[in-house]
């Protein structure tokens, strides 16, 4: 990825962490499907670290697994790439409104260990590179500093229908 003056951090990008509802007014997604509770270490058009408290609670461990429950796979990909939805959003600075930011692809995706109820997800998510609305990004999450998912992925702005 090239770097320009534009990419250099200026007084309004040193505002690190993400709170819950600035992500609620960077991506549409809710309950039951928001994923990410808060973000840290937000470097323009670098890197994020979403954080995930995963709870018992959580309406996807009624039937997976009732008696052994697991994050499913697919979910930490999801709370990958809204970390990677809202570190977009604020590196460009978007208007969210009318716009809505979709995956791409998803590639090399690993599963290392399963997530379990009480577990905190630490998903940090580096540009590895983008040009205008289109960003491709590197994603692991960790438990307890253990690994236990990563991937690749892309991500684009697109116009909601109207």
């Amino acid at each position: 990825m090239s770097t320009t003056a534009d990419d250099a951090p200026d007084a309004n990008d040193m505002q690190t962490s993400v709170d819950y509802a600035e992500i609620l007014k960077r991506i549409p997604h809710r309950y039951p499907f928001l994923l990410i509770d808060r973000g840290e270490n937000w470097v323009k058009n670098k890197s994020m670290v979403g954080i995930k408290n995963v709870t018992f609670n959580e309406p996807f461990f009624n039937g997976h697994f009732p008696e052994n429950p697991v994050m499913p796979g697919v979910l930490l990909i999801e709370a990958m790439g809204q970390t990677g939805a809202v570190l977009m959003s604020k590196s460009l600075d978007a208007d969210v409104e009318g716009k809505t930011i979709f995956f791409m692809s998803v590639d090399g995706v690993k599963f290392r260990s399963p997530v379990r109820p009480g577990d905190v997800v630490r998903m940090p998510v580096e540009v590895v590179r983008h040009r205008g609305d289109i960003f491709k990004f590197r994603g692991e999450a960790y438990v307890n500093d253990k690994i236990v998912c990563e991937a690749e992925f892309a991500a684009m702005v697109v116009e909601s229908p109207k």
